[in-house]
């Protein structure tokens, strides 16, 4: 389940050592309505993230609510040059790889003790206003699983 809720936010947000479009700062809530996970129920009742500058990199601070009400504080900070970066906050050693395809879409490869468990496609709608992913990977049971989420600025 939890390599599920890891590809379910599969990592959001812009580039370092390209310029960063500024469309991809700010704070994105999950648009339940609009995402869609394959196998069901969605992971989460709520869920957000923040991006900002962060030194000389990003920062994505993660918040999630799940169904029964437990909580989930995730940080990442890293660069968006293919290179692997540990998320924080979590039990198992994962890292999120960004991989700039254009101003608006990244390719992002999520490990788990350096086994590849998912890509995810992110990408920042033209007007600004939303952020979709779109992930397919095996759960820890091998289960394929295909998850498209919408994030929005509120």
């Amino acid at each position: 389940m939890r390599v599920v809720l890891i590809l379910a936010l599969f990592a959001q947000s812009a580039s370092v050592g390209h310029q960063v479009v500024a469309g991809w700062f700010g704070t994105w809530t999950l648009n339940l309505a609009k995402s869609v996970y394959v196998p069901g129920p969605p992971p989460y009742a709520r869920a957000q993230y923040v991006i900002e500058p962060w030194k000389d990199a990003i920062k994505v601070t993660y918040d999630m609510v799940y169904p029964r009400g437990g909580t989930s504080h995730w940080e990442w900070t890293g660069k968006f040059d293919g290179q692997p970066y540990p998320l924080q906050g979590i039990d198992e050693y994962v890292t999120y790889a960004y991989q700039r395809v254009d101003d608006r879409t990244y390719d992002v490869v999520v490990r788990i003790d350096d086994r590849s468990v998912g890509v995810s496609r992110v990408t920042l709608s033209v007007d600004g206003k939303s952020i979709t992913t779109t992930t397919q990977g095996k759960d820890s049971t091998g289960r394929v699983i295909t998850t498209t989420t919408v994030y929005e600025k509120p």
